[in-house]
């Protein structure tokens, strides 16, 4: 089955709507709010005004099911919806993880109290969420965490430690993968989730401020703390499927990252030209280069899209994106560079320099995803 008229006509109902909403409600005190840092009150302040915007006008996660506040929007719907964002220089809402990775996995395994008493301040950007998965010794290689969580009548008594969480230090809920069988029959096995209150005592959360400046990422301590056994997720032991549903989620957004590279892109040939360097033929072969890279990368997304809207069963396209997204993200300041000079390591240039060193491991290392594309795509040998 191709994609319809219908959902062609009710992306593009939905693109026109959206675009008539921002023009009245995203002001310059929202407009361009991102990250920067360490998050400071004001940040936080505007960031949740705006949420509270989009949540209300049912913005804020127009993929979910009406009945938890999103409008069940198609895939090209969903589309529309990142490239107008993207366009006005709007944000998203605050939980950048709670939203598309967190919440449908409550929706999916969560008992219908802990769907009810969580996911309205979730979307609301009233509480904030964090996902506490890799470990020192448990990245990639998730299934060998040791974060364990040992029953005691009505609690799990939680000790352990996460790491590279995001937004932890402002976050209220965790989600977090522990271990309740220290010796299961299967290295996937004797896995749980948890959805765990950050005020518990025994937490302890130490931001670690990166070569970047910036402290979104944290290491958790839990020190044996005590959580209901009411805040499980899903079945005992059964948290790989949990944890699995997450980063499925995590992995599936991957189709609209071309967004801001590109956006990054036309940003540097905009600084080239008003250095006066496109008068060089190198220099223009060289951001030539770099903005078709761009736009393959928009290709890409736009195949694994069809794909989608079509209802075609996913494919390894995410992984293909994810290697070519970071590819790309890590050329634009390194071309920057080459292109302004040494003015480029500073400011902007900069910045960006130094942080893309991250998105090779961010939402899946390049390494696994290149196992995947070679096991699933070229049909190579497992080693």
């Amino acid at each position: 089955m191709g994609v319809t008229s219908d959902a062609i006509a009710a992306a593009g109902e939905y693109r026109l709507e959206l675009r008539n909403w921002l023009g009245e409600h995203l002001t310059d005190r929202y407009r361009g709010l991102a990250f920067d840092g360490a998050p400071t009150q004001d940040w936080l302040t505007r960031m949740r005004e705006w949420n509270l915007l989009l949540a209300e006008a049912g913005y804020a996660a127009p993929a979910w099911p009406r009945r938890w506040g999103g409008r069940e929007a198609g895939v090209l719907e969903q589309l529309a919806h990142a490239e107008e964002m993207a366009a006005a220089d709007a944000p998203g809402p605050i939980n950048v993880l709670g939203i598309p990775n967190i919440a449908p996995a409550i929706m999916t395994f969560g008992t219908t109290e802990q769907q009810e008493r969580l996911l309205g301040p979730l979307l609301r950007g009233e509480e904030i969420w964090c996902q506490g998965f890799s470990e020192p010794e448990a990245g990639s290689d998730l299934a060998s965490l040791r974060c364990s969580a040992k029953e005691d009548d009505d609690l799990y008594i939680v000790s352990g430690q996460k790491v590279w969480t995001t937004l932890a230090s402002e976050a209220d809920w965790c989600e977090l993968i522990v271990r309740t069988d220290p010796d299961p029959a299967k290295k996937h096995g004797g896995i749980s989730a948890l959805l765990v209150d950050m005020r518990l005592p025994g937490i302890e959360v130490r931001p670690l401020r990166n070569m970047t400046g910036s402290a979104e990422f944290c290491e958790v301590f839990f020190d044996d703390v005590r959580v209901p056994v009411s805040a499980r997720l899903g079945a005992e032991n059964e948290g790989w499927r949990v944890a699995t549903a997450t980063l499925a989620s995590e992995r599936g957004g991957v189709a609209s990252l071309h967004l801001s590279v590109r956006k990054r892109i036309a940003a540097l040939l905009d600084d080239a030209r008003a250095a006066g360097r496109t008068q060089d033929p190198l220099v223009r072969e060289r951001l030539a280069g770099l903005w078709a890279q761009g736009e393959l990368l928009r290709l890409l997304a736009d195949r694994a899209i069809t794909r989608a809207a079509a209802g075609d069963p996913p494919g390894p396209e995410s992984s293909i994106i994810k290697i070519a997204w970071a590819n790309t993200a890590q050329l634009v300041p390194e071309v920057a560079l080459e292109v302004l000079g040494i003015g480029a390591l500073d400011g902007q240039w900069g910045d960006a320099l130094t942080a893309a060193r991250a998105v090779s491991i961010a939402g899946g290392t390049t390494e696994v995803n290149r196992n995947i594309v070679a096991e699933r795509v070229l049909g190579l040998p497992r080693r």
